[in-house]
């Protein structure tokens, strides 16, 4: 019996069939963890999503990262890598394949070491911990060298024959594990140690420097030195720190957040000891130019005294100038006191003349005086006469009003008498009496003038 042909409408459309294949390959569920290598990854410059293949011997599976997912990656993922990609599988249904949608990658062996010390590097130097301005300069020559190290083995062994070579010091070892579980917390423990060990101490002083060794090995082996206590322990010390740390292909973070990195441990021994036969040496020709370089010196000194000297001026040259000026003060100095003098004397002369003449003052008032006296007289006489007529009460009121008006008269003519004395206070009555250029004192109502008599002329 034959089977009936099947209706067309019972066959699915190509978009029915993939998203049938999308369902049923979403249904492997979420947090699918695929391990491949990267091969052919690109970033779109636009959406910053990221598209790779991971594949193995046999298989390729396409994949891609969108942009919010690839920000949170801590590594930069890049060909070859062998990675672990967590996401869910799901199809892309235009180009009929599957893919898985990457929500996060971790790297494989080697490559998660590297993934995690980069990502480590960049948070410590965001922090400054590898920044140039803190790491303190080499000293030059250093009185003790701390060493951090195994004990037994070569790195040690070259170390000191280095030392020894160029210029044997003081070395004190602190011996530590430089692979394992318990080298990091041991060697962050000797260098913090060190820097607790007091300055000058004649038993256990203080290292000038430290150096960090171990020989050459794996990452895994190196990875003690890239701990993170490691390397802040390092960016801490207050002893300047050399790291030489593996081959000089090898780099670790400790050498990030040293003051010097050295390639190899025998360099670090050359990098903190001068080279004492070449120091010899230096002090050898030095030690012969020095009296060479001594003359130079006082030649230079002498030359510039004698410039300083031609410049210097001699005393004599110095107090001519001084004895000329001096020499013309004096010959002008009689000249002006006597043109000094001669315009007091001047001034003095106008002002006795623009004083009044005190004898005409006192004329004019004894003849208004004798004026009055001749009225008053006369008067007294009228008075005298018509008193003989009145009664005798009259002749006493008229005695007294007599002895009134002689008082005042005789009042009246002191007041306008100006008083006329010389130096030592005697009275000048007369214009004769005054010698010439002698000084006399007026004394007025209101006050006393201080006068020079001139030319004595009586008027």
């Amino acid at each position: 019996m034959e089977n009936p042909t099947p209706h067309p409408a019972d066959a699915l459309t190509v978009s029915e069939a993939a998203q049938r294949i999308k369902r049923a390959v979403e249904s492997l569920g979420k947090n699918i963890r695929i391990r491949g290598e990267i091969s052919g990854i690109k970033r779109h410059a636009a959406s910053g999503h990221v598209y790779f293949d991971l594949k193995d011997e046999n298989a390729v599976l396409n994949a891609v990262c969108f942009k919010f997912n690839a920000a949170k990656i801590t590594f930069v993922p890049s060909d070859g890598q062998q990675v672990t990609a967590i996401g869910r599988l799901t199809t892309y249904e235009k180009s009929s394949r599957y893919q898985i949608i990457v929500e996060n990658l971790e790297p494989l062996g080697a490559g998660a070491l590297l993934a995690k010390i980069e990502e480590r590097k960049r948070r410590l130097a965001a922090l400054g911990l590898f920044d140039a301005a803190r790491k303190p300069p080499l000293p030059f020559l250093p009185e003790v060298i701390g060493i951090i190290t195994s004990e037994s083995g070569a790195v040690l062994h070259d170390i000191m024959t280095r030392l020894e070579a160029r210029f044997p010091r003081r070395v004190i070892l602190w011996p530590v594990a430089v692979q394992g579980e318990a080298a990091a917390a041991q060697i962050t423990a000797a260098i913090e140690g060190f820097n607790r060990f007091v300055p000058g101490d004649p038993a256990l002083p203080r290292p000038d420097v430290l150096i960090v060794a171990r020989g050459g090995g794996s990452i895994e082996d190196l990875m003690p030195f890239n701990e993170e206590n490691v390397v802040r322990a390092a960016a801490a010390s207050r002893i300047p720190l050399v790291a030489a740390v593996g081959h000089e292909t090898d780099v670790t973070l400790i050498d990030h957040a040293a003051a010097r990195r050295a390639p190899t441990p025998t360099a670090a021994a050359e990098m903190v000891t001068p080279l004492r036969s070449e120091l010899q040496r230096q002090l050898a020709v030095t030690a012969a130019r020095l009296p060479q370089l001594l003359r130079q010196i006082l030649e230079r000194r002498q030359l510039y005294l004698h410039v300083l000297a031609a410049k210097l001026l001699t005393p004599d040259a110095i107090l001519a100038n001084k004895w000329q000026y001096f020499d013309g003060v004096c010959e002008a100095l009689p000249r002006a006191w006597q043109q000094y003098t001669q315009k007091l004397s001047l001034r003095l002369q106008q002002f006795g003349q623009s004083l009044p003449n005190p004898q005409n003052r006192v004329d004019r008032s004894q003849d208004r005086l004798r004026s009055l006296e001749r009225a008053l007289a006369a008067a007294l006489r009228a008075r005298h006469l018509s008193a003989q007529a009145a009664q005798h009460n009259h002749q006493e009121k008229l005695a007294m009003m007599a002895e009134n008006l002689q008082k005042t008269w005789e009042n009246y003519r002191v007041r306008l008498r100006p008083s006329v004395v010389d130096e030592l206070g005697n009275e000048i009555l007369a214009a004769a009496a005054l010698r010439p250029q002698q000084k006399f004192r007026l004394s007025f109502k209101d006050g006393q003038v201080t006068a020079i008599s001139d030319k004595i002329s009586l008027n």
